[in-house]
Order: structure tokens, then sequence, then C-alpha cells
């Protein structure tokens, strides 16, 4: 039996569901044996543990017992492979693929031994769920069969009669898997373009997305074959109308991708990650539009889904409270984020944490802190956040943590670090391929700004750049800084000696009223 290394059964044990714990516990106790008994205390010892020790895990196992090397690894593998043949199982229940999988594989063992009526019958039963959920392959493994069975029978008449028909049926499955394998494609390159750089800052990567848009297949809707193909297709045009800022267009390719999915629920019960990532991106559409009742609308559909897996309980609470902090964020109810951002730190505890990381929050938790006026724990956060490596798609946002960094010191009234910190950002910018205006504009500004000493003639420089920067917002490439931080709110708040929040709420009332009269 070869070796499994240990953090690869830590790791599967810690990501494993309260129902697949519990089920593979029941199983495991159906089997006697001394060797049962420890893979069992093995296997509890690793789910108690935060951090993998090894040691500890070995005095727990072995007790008193001389313990050798051989023996252990040989107990992990053992635990490993049980595992995974309790999830195989555990998912025989529920999922489609293993249900086709089993009938084709009892097909096939029924026909080893002549039994071909049985076989006919399975058959028919396979075909008609693979059609359901669209399992083109086992469609085509169908269709093999009828074949196959027709000709160890000497069925002529069945032969002369069906095979065009078969035929027919094959080259249709190949067509639509041939073009769900297309959107697949075209949704891949997409992604690979916007996570370069999220933010599409010059003219060759509004190229780049126009040329994958302008393919054929994304001309109709009708060109997409399949439910999971026309899923992919609301998918890709998503991406462009994001990316390209057309927020109005985006949510409503937003709400029907997420109709499409909700009509056929059966392929929920399959996947439903697919459709918490989905209906994430049209509460972040509905956010975007300021249609803020539609968004806890959503917020009450994540607390109603039901999870498969561990992971999808993290997803569910990861997108759930992103929403939920960035709608007490735009509407300056940072006290009431507050109270969230505590509820959020509780239930997260449950998750591990190589399945559960915080640095996705770390603008969050800045946003509020800095809302309720508690900068020193608005630091703390924005440290964390640019202490994270520099992974590519998390490039766009390097700049502007900077930015809020300068800001955040001014607040704190921290003038002799701030010029050290100008320095270095000034550095930073230089290396920079793409720089926004807003950005160079902020960076400009505050090194002018620690050089004022009257209120008087910082108002008045709070003033001019609030009015530079009301024009800038409007810019179609400069407006997606504003989204991540309220700026103009901020100078607001230093032009009329008035909290932050306090200007947040009034924008957020104006902008509404606004909207509503609008619609």
């Amino acid at each position: 039996m070869s070796k499994t290394p240990s953090h690869k059964l830590f790791n599967l044990v810690k990501s494993l569901s309260g129902s697949e714990k519990r089920y593979f516990k029941l199983a495991a106790k159906n089997n006697v044996g001394d060797k049962v008994n420890k893979y069992l205390v093995l296997f509890d010892a690793i789910d108690s543990q935060k951090a993998y020790n090894e040691e500890v895990l070995k005095e727990l196992v072995y007790k008193n017992e001389n313990i050798e090397s051989r023996k252990y690894s040989e107990l992990k593998s053992y635990l490993y492979e049980m595992i995974l043949k309790s999830l195989q199982q555990f998912d025989e229940k529920s999922s489609v693929d293993y249900r086709l999988k089993g009938m084709l594989q009892s097909i096939r063992v029924l026909f080893k031994r002549s039994h071909y009526e049985e076989c006919k019958e399975i058959l028919q039963k396979a075909k008609k769920l693979a059609y359901k959920y669209e399992s083109y392959v086992s469609i085509l493994e169908t269709l093999r069969w009828e074949k196959q069975i027709a000709y160890a029978q000497i069925d002529v008449a069945f032969l002369d009669r069906e095979l065009s028909r078969i035929d027919e049926e094959e080259k249709v499955c190949l067509h639509h898997l041939r073009n769900l394998s297309d959107y697949k494609n075209i949704f891949f390159k997409m992604l690979i373009i916007i996570k370069k750089d999220h933010l599409v800052r010059n003219e060759d990567q509004i190229k780049n997305l126009q040329s994958i848009i302008h393919n054929p297949l994304l001309e109709d809707i009708n060109q997409a074959l399949s439910h999971q193909a026309q899923i992919l297709f609301y998918r890709i045009w998503g991406i462009y109308q994001h990316s390209t800022q057309d927020f109005k267009k985006y949510h409503e390719v937003c709400l029907k991708t997420i109709e499409l999915m909700e009509s056929k629920r059966y392929f929920l019960k399959e996947d439903v990650s697919e459709y918490i990532a989905l209906l994430s991106n049209y509460t972040m559409s509905c956010g975007l539009l300021r249609y803020y009742n539609k968004v806890n609308e959503c917020l009450e559909k994540f607390k109603s889904i039901r999870p498969n897996t561990l992971d999808d309980e993290v997803k569910i609470h990861r997108h759930y409270y992103t929403h939920k902090f960035f709608l007490c964020i735009y509407t300056g109810e940072f006290e009431e984020g507050l109270k969230e951002l505590e509820n959020h730190l509780k239930e997260s505890k449950k998750f591990d944490k190589q399945f559960f990381e915080s640095n996705s929050f770390y603008f969050q938790y800045f946003y509020i802190a800095f809302g309720a006026g508690d900068f020193e724990h608005a630091l703390e956060s924005l440290n964390k956040w640019l202490d994270l490596s520099n992974k590519i798609e998390r490039q766009d946002l390097q700049s502007i943590a900077r930015i809020l960094n300068l800001i955040t010191h001014y607040e704190m009234g921290n003038n002799l670090l701030l010029e050290s910190l100008l320095r270095s950002t000034y550095r930073y910018q230089k290396k920079q391929e793409h720089i926004f205006k807003f950005e160079k504009k902020m960076v400009s500004f505050i090194g002018q700004l620690i050089k004022l000493t009257s209120q008087p003639e910082k108002r008045n420089a709070f003033t001019a750049l609030k009015k530079d920067f009301v024009k800038l917002s409007n810019d179609p490439v400069e407006k997606i800084m504003f989204q991540y931080f309220d700026v103009i709110s901020w100078m607001e708040s230093k032009i009329t000696d008035k909290p932050f929040a306090d200007i947040v709420k009034e924008r957020y009332l104006a902008k509404s009223t606004a909207a509503v009269s609008q619609r």
C-alpha cells in the first residue's frame, strides 16, 4: 500500500461536511477488528486538530505501543482510501452521474450473462435520465449498447428499423457536446483577460474583449443548444458587460441567468455551487443600480439555499456577508455593519482556516471601521490587505489600497508618516504600466494637503478637488475607481465638517430617490 502524505489526509478530513462525517463513521462502525478501531481513532483525532500534529496523533492512536513508521503509514493510507470509498457511496445516493454509471455497469454485467431483456429495461431508464440531465457522454453509451444488444441477439429487424435513428441521435449528441465545449472555451478566454487585470484600462483590452464577444455563437441565445450552454452564453455576456461597465445590461443578463437556472431546479440538486456564484453576481448587479430592496431579497435567497458540501456552506457564508457588508457600506449604515461583522466572525469560526480565508474581506473590514470612525481598526485591516501576496487578479486593488492608506493616516493626523508613505506610493505608481487619473490626482492632492496649515485653506482645497472629481467620476474609464471608495462623500465630510457616515447616508437617500423617480 502506497504512502499517503499527512497533509493530504488532514485536508480530506477537514473538507468533509457534518453529514459526510456522520456517514463515514456509521459505515466504519459496521466493520470489525482492531485496525478499524485505530483508523476511527485517527479520524477523530485529525478532526479535532486545528493544525496538523503528527506526534500527537501517533500518541492518541498507539498510546503505549511501539510505533513502526511503516505501520502508521499503512494506517493513514487505509483511512484515506476508506474515506474516499465512503464519499463515493455517499454521492451515489444523490448524484445523477453516479446513478448513470451504476446503471451502465449493471447493463454490462447483465450483458455478459446474456440477460438482454433486462439490459433493455435498464437501458431505457438510463437513457431517459441522461437526456434529462444533458449527460451526452452517457447518451452515446446507451446508443452504443442499443446496437450491441441487437447484434448479440442477431436482431436484424431492430437494426434495419432503428439504425438510422440511432445514427442521427449520435450525431445530435456529438453536435451538442461540441457546442457546449465551444461555449466553455469562449468563457475561459474571457475569464483569462479579465483576471489578468480586473479593470479594463486601455483600448487594447477592450478590443480583446470585443474580439471574443463578436463570435457568431454569441449573437443569439438559440445558438446555445443545451441548458448548460445557454447558462454559459449569459455568463460570457455578463463578464463582458461588467468589464465594460454597462451595468444596466449586466443586471438584465444576470437576472436572465438566474431565471434560467431556477427553471430547472433539478440541476441545482446536483451542483448548487454555480448557482451560488451567479446569485452573487445578480446581487452585485442590483447593488450597482441601487436596487437595494432587491439586494435584501437576494440575501434572503442565500439563507434558503441548501448546501450539498462544506464548500457550498463556505461559499454561501462568504457571498452572503460580502453583499451584506457592501449594503451597509453603500447605505452608510456602518454601525449595523459592525454588528454584522461580529456575527460573521463568530460564524466563520466553524470553518477550518484552510477552507475559509478572511483576506477577501479585509477591504470591507477596513471600510466598515473607517465609516464608523474607528481608524485604528481600519488601518489594521488595510495593512493586512496590503500585506497580501500580489496575486495577478488582485493587482488592480493594490493601488487603491495605497490611496486609502494615505487617507486613513491623514484622518489620524500622522503627517510625518504620510511624507514617507507618499514617497513609497510615488515609487509604486512609477512601476505600474497603467495608472488612473484618479490615482495620480489623489496622491498629488494629499501631498499638497499636508503642507496646508489653516482650516479655510484645507476646505478650499477639498472644494476644488471635489469639483474636479465629480467630473472625473463620469469618465467611462475612471468611474470604476469611485466604486471602491466613496471619495466624494469623504471630501464633502471635510468641507462640511460632518461625519463621513452622515454624508454617505445623505447621498444614498438622494440617489435612491432619484433612481426610483427614473424607473
